[in-house]
């Protein structure tokens, strides 16, 4: 295509798979999907985690999952603490700064990212990108008027 950048066609290129969801509540375990209302499953997924500036942190994180949606939870509290952990000992500079989950990679190739086996070029292009990132906004268990409808 005429006046199409490399940089365009690799955008289009990425492989889309699962929705994902970072959940920022603290003390609320999603053992059903929010969307569907489906039990939720635990699943362990190797997230790609890109961290300002320029930095991709790889994380084999537990979360909850839905088969129905395809939709992935994880909670941000736990994600931090385990990226704390292992910056501080790596690269403690970067520690608090901005990140952004955005997508997972298959087993075989989050061992061989861990292992320092593949570039970060290589890895990107490994990587599946979630399809969609949705939030959720919970409303607390209490007693709510009749006339008023909170299920979202």
């Amino acid at each position: 295509m005429p006046g199409k950048t490399s940089r365009e066609g690799k955008v289009n290129k990425l492989k889309k798979k699962h929705r994902f969801f970072q959940s920022p509540y603290r003390d609320y375990v999603f053992t059903k999907c929010p969307k569907c209302n489906t039990k939720t499953k635990i699943r362990k997924f190797p997230l790609v985690i890109h961290i300002e500036p320029q930095q991709l942190f790889l994380l084999n994180k537990q979360c909850r999952y839905c088969t129905r949606c395809d939709l992935i939870i994880a909670k941000q509290e736990e994600i931090e603490a385990l990226m704390a952990a292992r910056l501080s000992l790596e690269i403690p500079e970067i520690i608090g700064n901005e990140y952004l989950a955005i997508g997972t990679l298959d087993k075989k190739d989050w061992r061989e990212g861990n292992r320092g086996g593949i570039t970060s070029s290589e890895l990107i292009d490994r990587m599946y990108v979630f399809e969609d990132v949705w939030d959720f906004n919970i409303n607390p268990a209490r007693w709510y008027p009749a006339d008023k409808n909170f299920r979202q």
